[in-house]
């Protein structure tokens, strides 16, 4: 169980703070059942849900350490871009890595669709909608989790992560 003040993250909404444990009164609610009230670092809004939720997963949000691990991964990481018959398919399979809510997962699509946006351009094409969707998903996820975990402002996770990725690979 979460404590008041634990970084979790709550589902598709990212990173959300346990403001506290509640009982509650409300008619058609088990009173003996604890609820988190979880306040969105990164939307505005509160969220009211049962500490033994199964339908929306809930964990404890990735260490600094394991952040960077992650962003030393980059330089070695071969994104394949995702290609789909139909977008309905690509939808799906941004869809799975979306809801994995692993961060790995996450990373790599992001670096899928970057790719994919690189080979649009080349075309002198833009990428499409469902991409742009999901990469911007993926990024405010992942970002939101790396900004958490290593203690730096949102706006700053993409250049942290580039710069770090820049000293990785000058030295080889």
């Amino acid at each position: 169980m979460f404590q008041p003040g634990d970084l979790i993250l709550y589902g598709t909404t990212g990173v959300c703070k346990v403001q506290e444990i509640v009982h509650p009164n409300k008619t058609g609610t088990d009173r003996n059942r604890p609820y988190y009230l979880l306040k969105p670092l990164y939307q505005d809004g509160v969220i009211y849900t049962p500490a033994e939720n199964g339908k929306v997963p809930m964990r404890p949000i990735i260490s600094a350490k394991e952040a960077n691990a992650l962003i030393d991964l980059i330089p070695t990481v071969e994104p394949e871009v995702c290609r789909a018959p139909t977008l309905q398919a690509l939808s799906q399979l941004y869809q799975s890595a979306v809801r994995s809510h692993d961060c790995r997962d996450l990373m790599e699509m992001v670096m899928s669709i970057y790719a994919k946006q690189k080979q649009a351009e080349a075309q002198k094409r833009r990428l499409g909608m469902v991409d742009e969707r999901f990469m911007r998903q993926a990024e405010n996820l992942l970002y939101g989790e790396f900004s958490s975990a290593l203690g730096i402002p949102f706006d700053e996770v993409q250049p942290y992560i580039a710069g770090r990725v820049a000293r990785l690979t000058s030295k080889s």
